[in-house]
């Protein structure tokens, strides 16, 4: 099957795009698409965290559950709003705390694009939603090929940091290799949960550190 994904990508995972529950996913897309329904990300943008982000460049990846399932709000980084679309409740806490760890100004958009472009692989674990249906398409496939992108990552690569906000993100604990990555974990930033851990993780400072101990450049959070 020919994936429009960024070639680093498509060369490591060509096992999974001919795996019979890849096609399967693709069928179900193409299925809800004739049946009229609307799904999220556009079908362009399903695959925007690869394309932005290649595998060679990877160095840190935070890990979402689920695309937003409102209108312009999603285009495949996880976290992230198209511009002009005001920031949901997560990611106002989300450049709060970024905010109070590294000093940076809190942004007037949500737009995520340059942390992706500097290395930061923002992956959700299902890639597309149904409009207005949160989690509509968390067992249609998604989720066994994000686990193998997870542990692509860890295996192929060494000195991530991988950021798991939340139950669900540290469930993929498991396919990452401890001994050779760095695993930073709080609460999720949602406005539910992110007084009991997330405020105050500090995980942005963190991760910087961590990558410079091990020569590699640090992000830049401003955005």
């Amino acid at each position: 099957m020919d994936v429009k994904i960024d070639a680093s990508w498509k060369e490591k995972l060509k096992d999974e795009f001919s795996k019979p529950y890849f096609q399967q996913i693709v069928l179900h897309l193409k299925t809800e698409r004739s049946q009229g329904k609307t799904i999220y990300p556009p079908g362009s943008l399903i695959f925007n965290a690869f394309n932005t982000t290649p595998l060679d460049n990877v160095k840190v990846v935070i890990l979402g559950q689920d695309p937003y399932h409102g209108p312009g709000q999603a285009h495949g980084l996880c976290f992230s709003v198209q511009n002009g679309v005001p920031p949901p409740p997560s990611l106002i806490n989300i450049f709060k705390e970024l905010h109070d760890d590294v000093g940076v100004a809190i942004p007037g958009h949500g737009n995520l694009t340059h942390w992706a472009q500097q290395g930061v692989f923002l992956l959700n674990a299902s890639l597309t939603v149904r409009a207005a249906e949160p989690m509509s398409h968390s067992k249609i496939g998604w989720a066994e090929f994000t686990n193998a992108v997870i542990k692509k990552i860890s295996d192929e690569k060494e000195h991530v940091v991988f950021i798991l906000w939340g139950k669900f993100a540290q469930e993929k604990r498991v396919l990452i290799d401890e001994n050779k990555h760095c695993i930073l974990k709080s609460a999720h930033p949602s406005p539910l949960s992110a007084s009991a851990g997330f405020f105050g993780c500090k995980h942005f400072s963190q991760a910087n550190q961590y990558l410079i101990s091990k020569g590699i450049d640090p992000v830049d959070w401003k955005l």
